[in-house]
């Protein structure tokens, strides 16, 4: 029953729970108004909960042996931007719709989201290995991102130092934070917990999606065109992505690549947002809210693919 154990309840729901809380956070805009100042908190929570469930002998094997994570690191943060570029640049994207290039460039210049393992970890995948890209990615970004933005005359100033800074306490704290309660909570224990976990995931991602969304509505009944195209753009960019990193990385073995996908196609919108100001054009702003949408229903529209193609069980040591 729902009522005797509420967090493992909504643990086990994970995808339907995935896509609830986007709804959720759409319903209620004032619960969203009133969540916003707690968002970095809560993505510092997430953090917290994929560093206490990770296997820390593959993570320091992920790191230590770092082929695949080079790999994947270099398509998320390289090869992605590089190929985003010369696909809008061809398509006169920057000429034509200035303010779309701004949005879509900064999407493909973002590191993965802080949430990335937390993601990884509800569709059943090695949220080891994907915490492992985000931790490469996140290093690279506060150079990649500026120098990228600089070279494609976006207009907007991203300040090295501010990113590495804010990244690098968010990482550094939520590990820390870890560790001290791995010190009281046993591997077994957090094993026996997955499904309570798993839960405390979707009610802490809520607080964010729930932020994000909170003016969603009014935009949409001021603009239901210009939103409705912004999202399919966003869904088709974000299953394109999925695939072809699949594709790109199918001889690591499925559930590998499908966590090399959830890293590499879920980017951190928001870092983009902070390291900016926030000043950038409203057209910016509203592609950034729509696009957290596939990443919210993520664990649903994949879940059938994924049950046909990862064996069950497969991502327990995430």
């Amino acid at each position: 029953m729902p009522c005797s154990n509420p967090l493992a309840w909504l643990g086990r729901q994970r995808a339907r729970g995935m896509a609830g809380i986007v709804l959720l956070g759409i319903a209620l805009p004032p619960v969203g108004v009133a969540l916003r100042p707690f968002a970095g908190e809560a993505i510092f929570l997430l953090l917290v909960l994929a560093f206490l469930r990770a296997d820390l002998s593959a993570l320091k094997r992920n790191l230590t042996r770092p082929g695949l994570v080079l790999a994947a690191t270099g398509w998320s943060m390289f090869a992605v931007p590089a190929l985003a570029s010369a696909a809008l640049l061809g398509l006169g994207v920057e000429t034509r719709a200035p303010e779309l290039f701004a949005a879509l460039m900064l999407q493909a210049l973002a590191s993965p989201v802080m949430s990335a393992p937390a993601f990884a970890a509800l569709m059943g995948l090695d949220a080891t290995l994907t915490l492992a890209v985000l931790i490469l990615s996140s290093a690279l970004v506060p150079f990649t991102a500026p120098g990228f933005a600089a070279a494609l005359g976006l207009g907007v100033q991203l300040s090295p130092l501010a990113l590495g800074a804010k990244l690098g306490l968010i990482l550094a704290g939520s590990a820390f934070v870890a560790l001290l309660l791995r010190r009281w909570v046993s591997p077994r224990q957090i094993e026996r917990r997955r499904d309570e976990i798993d839960g405390l995931n979707i009610a802490i991602l809520y607080i964010f999606v729930a932020a994000l969304t909170s003016n969603f509505a009014e935009q949409t009944i001021a603009a239901p065109l210009r939103v409705a195209g912004l999202t399919a753009l966003a869904f088709g960019i974000y299953f394109v992505l999925v695939a072809l990193t699949v594709l790109l990385f199918r001889r690591a073995g499925t559930e590998r690549a499908f966590a090399i996908a959830v890293a590499s196609s879920q980017r951190n919108m928001g870092l983009m947002l902070a390291a900016t100001g926030g000043a950038l054009p409203e057209l910016v702003w509203l592609y950034f809210a729509v696009a957290q949408f596939p990443i919210y229903l993520a664990p649903l529209m994949l879940g059938p693919v994924l049950r046909r193609l990862v064996p069950a069980g497969a991502g327990a040591r995430a």
